[in-house]
C-alpha cells in the first residue's frame, strides 16, 4: 500500500471525519465502476455503492492489509453489488440498461453516435457473461487490476482469475461477432 494510502488509512481509523471523505472522494468512482458491471443498472449502482462504503468504513478497523485497500475496498463493492441484485431479484422489479459514461457533444454527432452503439453493444454482451467472467474482465480491463487483486476481489485464485478472464474474453470476442 503507497505511504499516502496507509497515512489516510490511519487517520480514518482514529476518526478524521476528512480522512474518510479523502479514501471516499479517491475511490468512489471505481467502486461505483464495478457495482454498475455487477449490476448493469447505473441507478443501483450508486445505490450498491453507498453500501460498500457504509460497510467498508465501518469495518476500517479489521482491514488487515493482506491485500491493498483498494482491492479489498472492491471485494466489498463486489458483495455489495450481489447482495442488491439479489434484493432487487426478490422484489421483482425489471430495469432497463442505458448506456453511459461517454461525453456528450463533440466535433462529430455522428461518430459520438456511433461510438455509444458501439458501446452499448459492449455493454449488453458482457453482461451476457457469467459472472465471475464479466467481474474478472471488467476489474482487469476496467479497474486496471493485477490477477492477484482480481482473485482477491472476487473470491478466487489468481490462476482463476486468469481463466475467468481469458474465457471472459474469449466468449466477448465470438458474441460480437
Amino acid at each position: 500500500m503507497p505511504e499516502e494510502d496507509a497515512e489516510v488509512l490511519a487517520r480514518a481509523r482514529a476518526g478524521d471525519p476528512a480522512a474518510l471523505e479523502v479514501l471516499v472522494a479517491r475511490h468512489l468512482s471505481d467502486v461505483y465502476d464495478v457495482a454498475a458491471r455487477v449490476l448493469g443498472d447505473r441507478d443501483l449502482a450508486r445505490d450498491a455503492a453507498q453500501d460498500a462504503f457504509v460497510n467498508a468504513l465501518g469495518a476500517l478497523d479489521r482491514f488487515r492489509g493482506d491485500a491493498s485497500f483498494r482491492t479489498w475496498l472492491l471485494r466489498i463493492a463486489v458483495n455489495a453489488a450481489r447482495s442488491l441484485a439479489r434484493r432487487e431479484a426478490r422484489r421483482r422489479e425489471v430495469s432497463l440498461l442505458a448506456v453511459d459514461g461517454l461525453p456528450d457533444g463533440g466535433p462529430d454527432p455522428a461518430a459520438q453516435t456511433s461510438l455509444r452503439a458501439e458501446a452499448g453493444r459492449v455493454e449488453a454482451v458482457l453482461a451476457r457473461l457469467p459472472e465471475k467472467q464479466r467481474l474478472a474482465v471488467t476489474l482487469r480491463v476496467y479497474q486496471g487490476l493485477s490477477f492477484r487483486d482480481v482473485g482477491e476481489a472476487i473470491g478466487c485464485s489468481e490462476g482463476a482469475a486468469r481463466v475467468n478472464y481469458h474465457h471472459g474474453i474469449k466468449r466477448l470476442r465470438e458474441l460480437l461477432r
